[in-house]
């Protein structure tokens, strides 16, 4: 492992070419993602899929997002950028995804592709990122912090990795593959204690609310049947963030932040049921949840959260007058949208670095929340509910929190992850039952 920390000051940034054009149509995008590392961010159709590497960026600890957001910067400074479209997602830009927690052995990844495939508001284009030819000074090529080529080493006359990657054709569809999910480090049972334990602890003051999550464990035995899973996912649910990075995969409906030439914006989730089984049944569930005392006070300490470490960076920040009910294909949540105008020049990168983890993800006060989820869980949650996304070149970006999701190890073990907000009214069994829907997208995609 690489870490970040462990930057030599001397070293030079890498120095990519980076070339963007219009393409007549590249859709779709998702059958031709890599089928054993999918690389991918989209959102109802639209997005960007990478292949291959070019540079890719580890860090670790409690500098882990500072120290990448740094060494991105180094990178995007010196440059070669002919960007012929201009949108969202073109130009140099590298995938990310950050572990949850400062001590998770979990390591933290931006990733620069050799060839990115994008499509947004009814345009294509292709973008080929390589390693700058000649480095008149000989300066290191590691490119500083955890930063190395595709292969590992610079080329040792400073030559271009050449831009060989060809637009790959659809391949075509397949079943997802079949995962058997088992529960992980904490069965049911121990779920529910550690539920009734955090209850405890909030009725004794110690904290006001904790996010408790449990996993489920299983083993994917096809080479090519993560694409499948995560065109399932798409599929399943178009509204959602559905990524791809580096073995991690998912479909999360909550925006951790989004900046776009100045604009900044996010969206908060907290409060959840189930779907009625008929229209009516549904809209009775959607009108308990927007009443219910238990939820709207969850949902209040999670948008309080985010406004406190966004303000600080915008110069306006405005929320939803009203939670609303956002409605997903197995359940409804409570959303509070944000907008507001970047006040620091502050890249998307340092915006995550500010609100990471939210009280939706960690609790109230986030200090005491942390430990306590260190206590009551008992494992390590991974990049799961950590910031998964793109960056630009211009520090421009969309970063959702990694839920709704499962890490893929390169063996084959599949770990899926899910959650509940507690709080003093939470009751053991329906955080239970809560967990069971998150799992659903997840577990359906996978054949189950």
């Amino acid at each position: 492992m690489t870490h970040a920390a462990s930057r030599t000051h001397h070293a030079a940034p890498t120095r990519l070419v980076v070339r963007t054009e219009p393409v007549d149509e590249i859709d779709p995008l998702i059958p031709r993602a890599d089928p054993r590392t999918p690389l991918l961010w989209m959102r109802r159709g639209e997005g960007i899929v990478g292949l291959g590497e070019t540079l890719r960026i580890e860090s670790s600890g409690p500098d882990r997002i500072e120290d990448a957001a740094a060494a991105w910067r180094s990178i995007a400074a010196v440059a070669d950028v002919d960007d012929r479209v201009g949108l969202p997602g073109t130009g140099l830009v590298a995938f990310g995804a950050f572990a949850f927690a400062d001590e998770s052995a979990s390591t933290s990844v931006l990733t620069v592709p050799e060839l990115v495939l994008g499509r947004r508001d009814g345009r294509a284009w292709v973008t080929r990122i390589s390693l700058a030819t000649g480095d008149p000074d000989g300066l290191d090529e590691t490119g500083g912090p955890g930063a190395t080529d595709a292969s590992g080493a610079p080329d040792a006359e400073g030559a271009a990795t050449p831009p060989g990657l060809a637009i790959p054709e659809p391949a075509p569809k397949r079943q997802v593959p079949r995962v058997t999910f088992t529960p992980g480090a904490v069965p049911p049972e121990a779920y529910e204690a550690a539920v009734a334990e955090a209850v405890r602890r909030i009725d004794a003051g110690v904290l006001e609310k904790v996010v408790l999550a449990r996993q489920l464990v299983g083993e994917l035995h096809e080479d090519a049947g993560l694409r499948a899973a995560i065109n399932r996912l798409a599929e399943d649910y178009p509204d959602t963030w559905v990524f791809a990075v580096d073995g991690l995969i998912g479909a999360s409906p909550e925006t951790l932040v989004r900046v776009d030439h100045g604009t900044v914006s996010a969206r908060v989730l907290a409060g959840t049921t189930s779907r009625g089984a008929g229209e009516a049944s549904d809209r009775e569930r959607a009108t308990a949840l927007a009443a219910s005392t238990k939820d709207l006070a969850e949902h209040a300490l999670a948008v309080a959260s985010a406004v406190k470490r966004l303000a600080p960076h915008t110069a306006r920040l405005d929320a939803s007058p009203e939670p609303f009910t956002l409605q997903l294909p197995n359940l409804w949540h409570l959303a509070t949208d944000l907008k507001g105008t970047l006040g620091d020049g502050s890249s998307s990168l340092d915006l995550v670095q500010a609100v990471h983890p939210t009280a939706a993800v960690a609790g109230t006060p986030r200090r005491i929340a942390l430990p306590v989820i260190a206590v009551l869980e008992g494992f390590d949650r991974g990049r799961y509910a950590g910031p998964v996304g793109w960056i630009d070149g211009d520090g421009d970006g969309e970063w959702a929190i990694a839920l709704r999701c499962a890490q893929v190890e390169p063996d084959g073990r599949v770990t899926a992850y899910a959650g509940c907000g507690i709080v003093h009214d939470s009751v053991p069994s329906d955080e239970l039952a809560e967990t069971v829907m998150k799992f659903r997208p997840i577990v359906e995609a996978f054949g189950g």
